[in-house]
């Protein structure tokens, strides 16, 4: 009877504790996501603003020969037959018009990386249009909603045609503009070469590249110049837009001896103005940077290198300090964007756990899996506009998955468990072998909208998948 006795006190008792971790909250008190909510108000518009006019651009995509490398003829790939292709710039307000024309002996589609588009114009076949074939045009229309930097490739056999030349810029300008000095764009990207360098090399998803961290090219280009130097004067006042086009490398600038500060990640002001050291950009990623110069550094040279790889340091460009000082723009700092502290988020549950892994098989012979699924038999994630979402990347392989979603923002809550301070919002993130990253969300356009590592090869074999973002409920975040 006494072991009866005990045994009922301890169902009990777990019920008890059971039913105090799963106390609801109280009547008439806000939950912790809508805590979270509204600690999100007024981080960004939901809207585009009312266009101001239109801005017309006209691209073709074609088999081009252009001269990179210092003047050396390359066969490529391009957009108006040049690489990198063309910076598209808009004001704040005004309707981008595109009239886009596909001469590629393969089918195509621009995506707007970072750009939040109505869900027709984010250019993913099968899932947002179908793709644009050889000979065919189509017509990308949209009013940005938000000033920053962003850039546009094919969705299309990325790995490949990323990798011929496909890529361009698109500079969404603040309104009012900017007093800097100089508006500067880089482009990052790397390129593996035919022996003879005359061409991209043809052999596109390699079982090395597969099976590791995609295609690493072995030279670096910065707007398709080998150590490409950019001229400044004393007293200037510089932004430079760096842009990581590249299709799996990795990139680590080195500011040193610079007044630099980082102002912008992924298209989208930072709350402060923050040091760029520890900052990475992984393919797709983008970092805009409030660079100073005094007239003590007049005829100084400032190499910048990349420290990612531990085998190798490169020299990706360099800043030349000119003679004759000018006066220096002084405005405040644009990285005063509002950025939720979310301090509480880790209490809150996982909506969703994506796991990143591979398995042998599929077509290409090595299939890189969301939840162990390929893209092939992927299920879409739902969820809902206007509403918080906690969802959880756990890498269980042992590459790099720099991971990116369309349409939408995110925030970083936390790394292996501990929480994370980024003062800014990403479209990618990149995970290390082994690592789990929680990243907060409140999604605010509806549409079906791609998630996949940005390594475009482990995209290429299968690691994207679809969230699906359902219309805002009544007591959503409009």
């Amino acid at each position: 009877m006494k072991f009866t006795n005990y045994v009922l006190a301890l169902i009990a008792l777990g019920t008890l504790l059971s039913c105090k971790a799963e106390t609801p909250t109280p009547k008439g008190e806000p939950t912790k996501e809508k805590v979270l909510l509204e600690e999100f108000k007024g981080s960004y518009s939901a809207d585009a603003l009312e266009s101001t006019g239109v801005v017309e651009f006209e691209i073709v995509a074609k088999r081009s020969t252009v001269r990179l490398f210092e003047g050396r003829e390359m066969e490529v790939w391009a957009y108006n037959e040049q690489v990198p292709g063309p910076v598209l710039r808009v004001k704040l307000g005004e309707t981008i018009k595109i009239r886009f024309r596909n001469e590629l002996p393969q089918p195509t589609t621009i995506h707007f990386h970072g750009v939040r588009v109505p869900n027709a114009m984010d250019g993913v076949p099968g899932v947002t249009q179908p793709p644009i074939q050889p000979g065919d045009s189509f017509v990308y229309e949209f009013v940005p909603k938000d000033a920053g930097t962003f850039w546009f490739h094919p969705h299309v056999r990325g790995s490949e045609q990323v990798e011929r030349g496909l890529f361009g810029v698109l500079i969404v300008e603040d309104v009012p503009a900017l007093a800097y000095s100089q508006d500067v764009v880089w482009v990052l990207d790397d390129w593996r070469l035919t022996k003879d360098g005359t061409a991209v090399d043809p052999r596109f998803n390699t079982g090395g590249d597969l099976m590791h961290d995609g295609r690493w090219g072995q030279m670096i280009t910065v707007n398709g110049k080998l150590n490409h130097e950019l001229i400044v004067k004393p007293g200037e006042r510089i932004r430079l837009r760096l842009v990581n086009t590249s299709n799996a490398r990795v990139y680590a600038p080195n500011f040193d001896g610079l007044n630099a500060k980082v102002i912008a990640v992924d298209g989208m002001y930072a709350e402060k103005p923050l040091s760029p050291a520890g900052f990475v950009l992984a393919p797709g990623n983008r970092l805009d940077l409030d660079i100073q110069f005094s007239a003590k550094q007049e005829g100084q040279l400032f190499p910048i290198f990349d420290q990612f790889s531990r085998r190798r340091t490169y020299q990706l460009a360099s800043i030349r300090v000119d003679s004759g000082s000018v006066e220096t723009p002084n405005f405040p700092s644009p990285a005063h964007a509002k950025i939720p502290g979310w301090k509480t988020a880790l209490s809150t549950e996982v909506h969703t756990e994506f796991v990143l892994n591979a398995q042998r098989g599929g077509k290409l012979g090595i299939q890189w899996q969301i939840n162990g699924k390929p893209y092939s038999d992927y299920k879409p994630t739902s969820l809902t506009a206007g509403n918080w979402h906690r969802l959880r990347f756990t890498n269980s392989s042992g590459r790099l998955h720099p991971m990116h979603i369309h349409g939408q923002f995110f925030k970083v809550l936390s790394r292996n468990g501990e929480p994370a301070d980024e003062p800014y919002f990403r479209d990618t993130v990149l995970l290390r072998p082994r690592e789990v990253v929680d990243v907060g969300l409140v999604p605010l356009d509806p549409g079906e909208w791609m998630m996949h590592c940005h390594i475009l090869e482990h995209a290429e074999a299968g690691m994207m998948t679809v969230l699906s973002v359902l219309p805002a409920t009544n007591d959503a975040v409009k």
